[in-house]
């Protein structure tokens, strides 16, 4: 019976292979694909990375299967083992609505005019704009609060500011916290930009939803969210001057003073009626109209007075220029409500920029104690300087930190501030680089510093301290680079290799890794670290879908690894240039790659760096090679390669046993077994691999029970 494959199915799964699911198993069923191209094609054919060309791939095998019905009847079990479709989205966690919100009903006519007008293919897209402060956030989440049955299928709030750096994540790394924020689980997060905003419209289509994105900092970020389908409004939300983003433009206007008293009055609460109707007129005066200076004063109101007799402006107060934007007045007048020790703490902390702030990095700011430091940063969110997050840290509003990094230098001098910046850095250095060791104690890649080796045992769960910090390590790459220390940038850069090769952190490490790279070259850092920083660079890009770069860094990491007579390092470097080859369908020039990487380990002598790691190294090279075998279609050497290695890993070879790489190459053996026919062989390997699995490793098991779906499929007689 000839087995008959749509032409769309083979386009939808060739534009979702290598763009679908991350990780280990989503390279699995890509290195199966390339693999069923080359048998039907009789050629080896690159994996394209344009979705034109890989239309174009789908045809042309498409006109091969007409007249093959086995290799149709491949193409039919492939397809129907495939993952399923896009996941079921949650309906989204929106943050609530602001109590004293007062007045934007205009807006809010506005907003809800552009979710219900006739749509006639004119995609529903809001540009929501106004200055700092205006109040263009609580407008978002008030529309969110009133919309509940306008957009029952889902509403979901991403909040751009606690990235690093002022420009914040870029496209992919948008369409990621959307993805989170749509409770997609990360192993059906596609690694690539093409690949989540395919997911996205998936997930969206026939759905009624608001989708808000917000401290939108440039256009990059949102241009490829804007919807195709009727029942989604996407919500831009930019504090500063708009962005040329082609959507319906509304700006939030500053409150009249009607309603600014209302606001006031609100927020104040009737038992500080008289304080308020003292204080209005220079209020008013001050705040003109801006939603979060006046809610910043009106709860200054509820305190009292400032410490002092308001005669003279207290020991390191700088005092505002009668120009200056109502939220830095608003900053200003919080400050004289804080003690000096607060006030200092909250000036040399907000210098680094840091995305996110705890009290141990205040502590090292302001030379202190932890315990201190916490108490004085919840006074300062009694007053409105910082906000509380839920994990027990801090963040400032970007205004309110420019605004006293800029008053630190005038208080305190230049070089009090800069060494309240080395200080900070230190702290993350201790916090981190034990961190890192902790997660990946057996690695080279991790090895640390004398000074820093004690801490290792203080560290209860490694990748979870890198996971809280990673954004603070990523902008104090820049910091540190910025204050001339670059030792420590390049260090802190490297202790974020177990949280890219563990926890899949690929977006949030890239910038990191990105600047310390170029760093690294710029100062001419010693070769064991330019390489080191290469390798983990090359890395992060290969997980992120950019394959040319990614062969650009393994080369340079090869280079400097070579430089340093490193050999461990060198093949290293050269098995990743294999790896990339592999993900890429280019299996002849895989397999050239792991043959050199292999020549390079033996060269490694019994008394050198690297030895003992030798036996491990040379199992994983043997995989790789049988997985490249697989895709040249030798699939007898495949069988022997990858059967080594599954001696290996199950310790039959004297070495201690890894049951989850065992689990890995039996799964490969499964696939070469399956290809060459041997069905039973193929079961028997799946479910020896199944035995070893974790329990937590549902991806791993579900692409096995698609695998044998296969097999028991092609073991029926036809």
């Amino acid at each position: 019976m000839l087995e008959v494959v749509a032409l769309s199915a083979l386009t939808t799964f060739l534009l979702g292979v290598g763009n679908g699911a991350a990780g280990e198993i989503g390279k699995n069923l890509t290195l199966s694909a390339g693999a069923l191209v080359r048998r039907t094609l009789g050629r080896e054919t690159p994996l394209p990375a344009a979705a034109d060309e890989r239309r174009a791939l789908a045809g042309r095998v498409h006109a091969r299967l007409s007249g093959d019905p086995r290799r149709a009847g491949e193409w039919a079990l492939m397809l129907e083992s495939a993952p399923d479709g896009a996941p079921e989205p949650s309906q989204g966690a929106m943050p609530p609505a602001p109590w004293a919100f007062t007045n934007q009903e205009k807006v809010l006519k506005q907003l809800t005019r552009e979710a219900e007008r006739p749509w006639d293919g004119r995609p529903r897209v809001v540009l929501l704009s106004g200055p700092a402060g205006s109040g263009s956030t609580s407008v978002a989440l008030r529309l969110a609060a009133e919309a509940r049955e306008r957009f029952p299928d889902g509403r979901y709030y991403v909040d751009l500011r606690d990235a690093p750096g002022e420009t914040g994540p870029d496209a992919a790394g948008v369409l990621l916290r959307l993805l989170r924020e749509m409770d997609v689980d990360a192993d059906h997060i596609p690694a690539t930009e093409a690949g989540r905003a395919r997911l996205y419209r998936q997930l969206t289509a026939d759905r009624r939803a608001l989708v808000v994105i917000d401290h939108t900092t440039s256009l990059a970020q949102v241009r490829g969210l804007v919807p195709a389908t009727p029942d989604v409004l996407l919500l831009v939300v930019v504090s500063g001057p708009p962005l040329l983003l082609e959507a319906e433009r509304v700006a939030v206007p500053p409150l009249s003073d009607r309603h600014a008293k209302r606001l006031v009055r609100k927020v104040a609460g009737p038992e500080h009626a008289a304080r308020v109707k003292a204080h209005l007129p220079g209020l008013l005066a001050r705040c003109q109209g801006n939603a979060f200076a006046l809610h910043a004063e009106a709860r200054l109101l509820t305190l009292g007075e400032p410490a002092g007799d308001g005669s003279r402006p207290a020991a390191g107060t700088v005092t505002p220029a009668p120009s200056e934007p109502p939220v830095r007045t608003a900053v200003h007048l919080a400050s004289q409500h804080l003690g000096p020790d607060a006030l200092r703490l909250c000036r040399l902390v907000a210098l680094g920029g840091w995305p996110s702030v705890s009290p141990l990095l205040a502590a090292a700011a302001a030379d202190g104690d932890e315990a201190t430091a916490a108490r004085l940063l919840d006074d300062a969110v009694q007053i409105g300087l910082l906000d509380a997050l839920p994990d027990g840290r801090y963040r400032f509003r970007p205004e309110i930190r420019r605004h006293l990094a800029e008053t630190a230098a005038a208080a305190y001098g230049l070089d009090a501030c800069a060494e309240a910046v080395g200080r900070t850095l230190d702290a993350l250095l201790r916090r981190v680089l034990p961190a890192s060791r902790a997660a990946l104690p057996q690695s080279w890649r991790t090895e640390l510093p004398p000074a820093y080796q004690d801490g290792v045992a203080e560290v209860a769960d490694g990748i979870a301290v890198l996971a809280e910090e990673v954004a603070n390590v990523a902008r104090a790459v820049v910091v540190a680079e910025e204050h001339r220390r670059t030792g420590t940038a390049l260090w802190l850069a490297r202790s974020l290799w177990p949280l890219q090769l563990k926890a899949g952190y690929w977006d949030e490490v890239l910038p990191a890794l990105r600047d310390a790279a170029r760093c690294a070259e710029e100062n001419r850092a010693d070769e064991r670290t330019a390489a080191a920083l290469h390798f983990q660079l090359a890395h992060c890009l290969g997980e992120t879908g950019r394959p040319e770069q990614a062969a650009r860094a393994a080369r340079a990491a090869v280079t400097y690894e070579r430089a340093a007579g490193h050999l461990r390092g060198e093949a290293s470097a050269v098995e990743l240039l294999g790896l990339l080859s592999l993900n890429r369908w280019a299996y002849e020039e895989a397999y050239e790659r792991f043959a050199e990487a292999e020549t390079v380990y033996r060269r490694i002598r019994p008394d050198q760096e690297g030895a003992a790691d030798l036996p491990r190294a040379l199992a994983l090279i043997e995989r790789h090679r049988g997985r490249a075998l697989r895709g040249m279609g030798r699939l007898d050497e495949s069988r022997r390669c990858l059967s080594n290695a599954v001696d290996f890993f199950a310790g039959r070879t004297g070495a201690p046993p890894e049951a989850y790489n065992q689990a890995r190459a039996l799964t490969d053996l499964a696939e070469t077994l399956h290809e060459a026919g041997d069905e039973t062989a193929a079961l028997a390997a799946i479910t020896e691999a199944e035995a070893l699995l974790p329990a937590d490793a549902a991806p791993h098991r579900a692409y096995l029970a698609r695998l044998r779906r296969r097999c028991e499929a092609a073991a029926r007689p036809r």
